[in-house]
């Protein structure tokens, strides 16, 4: 993830033109696919609980008696941390050794699933999320690490698109799997379902994966900047989530958002002053790096904002059951798997904007179709199904694809480090998200529920149009694979 010295790469590039490509060898071949299902399940139990709370949020709440607006902490608390703490730990791989690192997530992520899934309190469960979320952080840098050297350059793109196809599978399968474990055993279990999982990857992970680090590597990225990196996003939720309840002329909510806009200079000031920052700003000087993070950005926003509103409407206004609304979600999420790796596949044939441009459209669409059709009396086939379909579309055609451009904007070198940041500004909007669905939705009552839920809903399909016009201001280029990284192995 650190820069790699340009003679030795030009060098490796000549051995491995002159090797066998991996594709050839039938045993080497097994080898990267056995790779890639182990990095891919490994993010797919990572970003699972990003959404898989979502669906057992009432219940949760109702649960240890708690409001809306405090147990939102249960879900930013874990992407605030896992977004602050995904480059640094790219770094840490890279010095240490991505397997290493990537087998001591998935330990710490099982254990601290454990210690949430039997938390006692609403305050043991926050403080759970956020330690899961420092061994999830650990997880998803790591993967891509361990599975890009194993492919030839030709074929580099179709691992990243798989890989990343996991991730927005498992993001949109979470509140389904959530409400079976609900509905059938307990909300604690979509927690501790992440044990047996981590446990199957690591037995199979310590067998199969192969160490590797970057010689180069040294020291740790600087721990000021990923306190700023935490702070900032920290504050604006604070400020967005509490200001209904506290009032927006709070002096707590006037200072929570003063300072977060006062410690985002400060972290850029720290990030080119700090002997190792832990973002290195030159990776958005490449266009499409840049503008696809952005896009990222705005599109988590709206998808982890909509996922938590559409799961509490079902449940709030048409009183349906956890398992019914998660039954009434599936097709959706469904769709989201169907879609996502030939979603990638496409995006490398013919560039990515107008992928995303057509899932941002697509999503757009069926968020207004929510706003215009869905009314206070269940009416699933005909006034939320045409529009659900159309969501998992533009989810399909978005997540995956916007984590293949970000990373392969960038030389195969910085493949781990460009998806740690993409990952990081996609758990920023889930945040941001989460804390504008609170602030929009309000505290409904019987006769505002709907029309707080339609504001909720055309919020959102504005903010996720946006995700695909903020890539018209210049025009995206398609990036070829380059040449394989110098991977150091013990």
């Amino acid at each position: 993830m650190t820069a790699t010295n340009p003679t030795a790469a030009a060098g490796a590039a000549a051995v491995a033109a002159d090797a066998p490509s991996p594709a050839e060898d039938p045993a080497a071949r097994r080898h990267a696919l056995g790779v890639l299902a182990l990095g891919s399940l490994g993010v797919f139990v990572v970003f699972l609980d990003t959404t898989i709370v979502n669906i057992a949020f009432r219940t949760i709440s109702l649960s240890f008696h708690t409001t809306t607006g405090h147990l939102a902490w249960v879900l930013n608390a874990y992407s605030l941390v896992f977004a602050a703490m995904l480059i640094p730990a790219g770094r840490l791989a890279d010095r240490y050794g991505r397997k290493r690192v990537f087998l001591t997530g998935l330990v710490g992520f099982a254990l601290m699933s454990a210690l949430c899934g039997l938390a006692p309190s609403e305050g043991v469960l926050v403080a759970g999320r956020a330690l899961q979320a420092v061994f999830a952080a650990l997880v998803v840098p790591t993967s891509l690490a361990l599975i890009l050297p194993e492919f030839p350059a030709a074929r580099r793109h179709v691992a990243v698109g798989t890989w990343g196809a996991m991730g927005a599978a498992a993001a949109a399968l979470g509140p389904t799997i959530g409400a079976l474990l609900t509905e059938y055993a307990s909300w604690r279990w979509i927690f501790l379902v992440n044990v047996p999982i981590c446990a199957v990857v690591v037995v199979f992970g310590l067998r199969l994966l192969k160490e590797s680090r970057d010689p180069g590597a040294s020291g740790v990225p600087d721990p000021i900047g990923v306190l700023l990196v935490a702070a900032v996003p920290a504050m604006l939720s604070l400020g967005i989530i509490e200001g209904p309840d506290w009032g927006w002329s709070d002096p707590r909510v006037i200072g929570a958002l003063v300072l977060a806009a006062l410690l985002f200079p400060v972290f850029l000031w720290r990030t080119t002053a700090a002997a190792r920052p832990v973002l290195d700003l030159a990776l958005f000087k490449v266009r499409q790096f840049r503008l696809v993070n952005a896009a990222t950005l705005l599109f988590a926003t709206s998808f982890y904002g909509m996922l938590l509103s559409n799961v509490l409407f079902l449940q709030t206004e048409w009183h349906y059951s956890v398992l019914r609304s998660a039954l009434a979600s599936a097709p959706g999420p469904l769709l989201v798997t169907v879609v996502a790796r030939p979603a990638s596949r496409l995006a490398a044939a013919i560039g990515y904007r107008p992928v995303l441009l057509a899932g941002a459209t697509s999503w757009a669409l069926g968020a207004a179709g929510y706003a215009l059709w869905v009314g206070s009396t269940p009416q699933w086939t005909t006034h939320w199904l045409p529009w659900m379909l159309l969501i998992g579309l533009g989810i399909g055609l978005t997540l995956p694809v916007q984590s293949g451009a970000a990373a392969q904007s960038l030389p195969p070198t910085r493949y781990a480090i460009g998806s740690a940041v993409n990952a990081s500004f996609r758990q920023l909007g889930a945040v941001i998200g989460i804390s504008v669905f609170v602030a929009v939705l309000g505290t409904p009552t019987p006769a505002t529920a709907l029309a707080d839920f339609e504001r909720v809903w055309w919020v959102f399909a504005a903010v996720g149009l946006a995700a695909g016009l903020v890539l018209l201001v210049p025009a995206l280029r398609r990036t070829e694979p380059a040449a394989a990284p110098v991977v150091a192995a013990e």
